[in-house]
């Protein structure tokens, strides 16, 4: 088994020689770099399955770098190291192709796990040792359920409910929301639910895909098609064929890839890079974004005619802080999950830990929630996850304001309670808001026709938005 190969990216000497050390004695091969300018060179003259790359460096940043290791070393997995303050940054760059970010300080445990993850994602073939029981690149992970969890919120409900209406169905089916919101957790959900629930379900994030690769990822390329194509390649959509081709950040596929997706979806045919014999697929389509393609269509980013294909259903995911009712459930999912991953048994949270949970505001949404989870397990010494197994950043709260005792109790009751509110009107205000949230989903998220059809003017929407705290 061929070891991995692993770029280290900081400008601190010792922390690089830790995980220089750490990493080779768990069977990868290691190269550090302390500047960007050095990275640069040795990206140029080796290929690595995986950078670690930390988010400031004296000469560069990380997003400059991961845009360089996207364009000239394709394949390259990338894991940002950043400190939690900085979750918001980190989260943009996995939008743009990041694999994953971990939060300083670094635990030996977490860092080995999320490598691993990393490279079976690359396909690489991983040569290491070390505690935890991983599964093997390129075969499912055994875990106790690592797909879809139906929150127990009103818009958690309304989820589930088109999700079950849709899926039998061929239409395609565009999933929007903030980056971590579950959006290929949704489209697996539905993909299973369908009649091709037994053929293959390939993703492809389009974000991470270098604009002159994107090509052939998706239509493959025949031999001698340009420099480096050595042999004839099926791209994602031969490779879905009879089953569903999932188009994650589909909003930055570059406006010829469009045309060439908008063919397919068209004519069920296509030709690969380099090729003159049309190859006939019988695909379904799901896709993904995290920005308005509304507006990207009006900019002249995104072809309409395309959009129109695609979006003949809508599926939107709200943030976390707008489903905090669903937060218990989906942290003790994480719990388990990191149970298996870590060989730990820990059965839950304390009343100040959840409490600290549900109030903090999740600029990464549930990919967040993942990663502080994960780690708390690691932390954690005895049954239950505590305060001080949590980061800073989410005891501070420092992105969301205090959570009452009233808060917790709705939430816990699956309710979603404005604070500081009791009795009739806590009642009121809580049918308020869930009466706005149904508008907003029913007519869109277009304001006007909510606020006509809520009989209120647009000023007085905005300001019950706000006071709710419903970033839509």
């Amino acid at each position: 088994m061929a070891t991995a190969n692993i770029l280290v990216i900081d400008d601190d000497q010792d922390l690089c020689t830790l995980l220089a050390r750490l990493l080779t004695k768990n069977g990868y091969s290691v190269s550090t770099a302390n500047r960007g300018a050095a990275a640069r060179e040795a990206i140029s003259a080796k290929h690595f399955d995986l950078v670690l790359c930390d988010h400031r460096l004296p000469d560069t940043d990380a997003p400059q770098m991961l845009e360089y290791i996207r364009s000239n070393s394709a394949g390259t997995q990338v894991i940002i190291i950043t400190g939690y303050s900085e979750v918001r940054l980190a989260v943009e760059l996995m939008r743009k192709g990041a694999f994953d970010y971990i939060g300083k300080p670094l635990y030996p445990d977490e860092l080995l796990m999320r490598v691993q993850d990393a490279l079976s994602a690359g396909g690489a073939e991983v040569s290491r040792t070390e505690k935890v029981a991983a599964p093997v690149a390129g075969k499912p992970k055994t875990t106790t359920n690592t797909g879809y969890v139906d929150g127990q919120g009103p818009a958690s409900q309304l989820i589930a409910k088109h999700i079950a209406l849709v899926a039998p169905t061929d239409m395609s089916v565009l999933i929007t929301g903030e980056t971590g919101t579950g959006k290929e957790f949704v489209a697996k959900r539905i993909h299973a639910e369908s009649v091709r629930a037994k053929a293959p379900f390939v993703s492809v994030d389009c974000g991470a895909l270098p604009k002159e690769l994107a090509g052939s990822e998706l239509f493959g390329h025949t031999k001698g098609a340009f420099t480096g194509a050595v042999s004839d390649r099926a791209g994602s959509f031969e490779q879905a064929d009879g089953g569903t081709l999932f188009l994650d950040e589909i909003g930055n596929l570059t406006y010829e890839n469009q045309i060439k997706l908008l063919r397919v979806l068209q004519e069920r045919k296509f030709k690969r890079i380099g090729g003159t014999k049309d190859i006939e697929v019988d695909v379904r389509i799901l896709a993904a974004t995290n920005e308005d393609l509304s507006k990207a269509v009006a900019e002249g980013r995104f072809r309409e005619d395309l959009l129109h294909r695609i979006q003949e259903f809508t599926i939107h995911l709200l943030p976390l802080r707008e489903r905090r009712e669903d937060i218990p459930k989906f942290a003790q999912h994480f719990v388990a999950l990191a149970n298996e991953r870590l060989g730990r048994s820990v059965e839950g949270f304390d009343d100040a830990s959840l409490q600290c949970l549900v109030g903090h505001g999740w600029s990464g949404n549930l990919r967040e929630l993942g990663n502080v989870i994960k780690r708390a397990v690691l932390l954690s010494t005895g049954t239950h996850i505590t305060s001080d197994c949590l980061p800073a950043v989410v005891l501070s709260r420092s992105s969301s304001s205090p959570v009452s005792a009233d808060v917790m109790s709705s939430t816990f009751q699956g309710g979603a309670t404005q604070r500081g509110d009791d009795g009739l009107r806590g009642v009121a205000h809580q049918a308020e808001r869930e009466a706005i949230l149904q508008a907003l989903e029913r007519n869109g998220y277009n304001k006007s026709r909510t606020a006509e059809q809520l009989n209120i003017d647009r000023k007085t929407l905005y300001n019950k938005l706000k006071s709710y705290g419903l970033e839509v």
